[in-house]
């Protein structure tokens, strides 16, 4: 939350279960980490699905233990992936049509 903090974005809810969310449909869908991508279901109506491969910070202590570091590169790393997401759903929803 405190590395989200410094891109001005507040994280004030609960994770949601990917269970959950199953049956709904979306548009895209984006999986960050290669754990959630083996788990991940299929989602009705065909979503385009995008797999950004990164390092959970969770799992990426620095020497002295602290994880902070980690979420603050992952979240630089989020931030800068999703100014580029628009063009690239773009690409991938012209490329997925019959």
């Amino acid at each position: 939350m405190r590395a989200a903090a410094e891109y001005g974005i507040t994280l004030d809810h609960e994770p949601t279960h990917l269970d959950s969310m199953r049956r709904r449909r979306f548009d895209a869908v984006i999986s960050l980490y290669d754990r959630v991508r083996e788990v991940c279901p299929e989602f009705p109506g065909r979503p385009v699905v995008i797999h950004w491969s990164l390092p959970d910070p969770a799992h990426e202590p620095a020497a002295d233990g602290d994880t902070f570091p980690a979420f603050q590169q992952t979240t630089a790393e989020l931030d800068n992936r999703i100014r580029f997401l628009p063009s690239a759903l773009t690409t991938d929803a012209e490329e997925s049509r019959p």
